[in-house]
């Protein structure tokens, strides 16, 4: 995995990726704002649904004093421990999910890359995708992890943090910015990327386009970075 002219030493490093989601384009995406943002710095940090761990150990490379990482996968969960290590940075790796990361609130900072591919009630896993269905499948609408971690954002957050999260626009971020901001955050994309379909996608594009979720022939996504802010 590579990113151009970002020097954080995370995206030049071989990781492990055992059984876990492959950072790909939202992954750098997401560890490029936060190092635009410089909310990492001197911050306490969570990350959620840290798969590989690539987006905790970019923000203890750019100078967290604390990260936590919290994914339901135990293969994520070995993986992100031994990266962080062979990185030679500190990130305390739990299992679990935002309620359970709900017990070490609050954080300065909070980062995710959760599941958000919206796929049918039947589609079963896509082995090409790189990572267990779980890592990648928001359910019907790509929203069944990104409603209820939306609606806890301002729970994790001190007052004055932030939390940078990315999906993509086929999962409606119009109303991720609304849960947000109706829980008494400010909220806005700060970054967007246009995409060709992952494995993911591609294994759903033809359901997608049945249900009218996608324009017939489409095979690009927008990928955006949503910052809210806690007052």
């Amino acid at each position: 995995m590579t990113a151009v002219g970002v020097p954080c030493d995370v995206r030049r490093r071989p990781l492990r990726l055992d059984g876990v989601y492959v950072p790909q384009a939202d992954s750098r995406l997401l560890i490029d704002a936060v190092e635009r943002s410089g909310l990492a710095s001197r911050a306490r940090v969570l990350d959620l649904c840290a798969g590989s761990g690539v987006a905790a150990i970019a923000a203890a490379e750019l100078g967290a004093d604390r990260v936590t990482a919290f994914d339901l996968c135990p293969h994520a969960v070995r993986c992100s421990r031994d990266n962080a290590r062979a990185a030679g940075v500190s990130v305390a790796v739990r299992r679990g999910c935002w309620s359970a990361a709900l017990r070490c609130a609050p954080f300065d900072l909070v980062v995710s890359n959760p599941p958000y591919v919206p796929s049918p009630p039947d589609g079963g896993p896509v082995p090409a995708a790189g990572g267990p269905e779980l890592s990648w499948n928001g359910g019907v609408d790509g929203r069944i992890v990104l409603d209820p971690l939306c609606r806890s954002a301002t729970a994790l957050l001190r007052p004055g943090g932030s939390a940078l999260l990315v999906q993509s626009g086929l999962a409606d971020a119009g109303r991720s910015l609304t849960i947000l901001r109706r829980s008494g955050l400010t909220a806005d994309v700060v970054a967007a990327q246009w995409v060709p379909f992952g494995p993911a996608l591609s294994a759903r594009a033809d359901w997608l386009e049945r249900t009218g979720r996608l324009p017939r022939g489409c095979r690009v996504e927008r990928l955006v970075v949503i910052r809210a802010d806690k007052p």
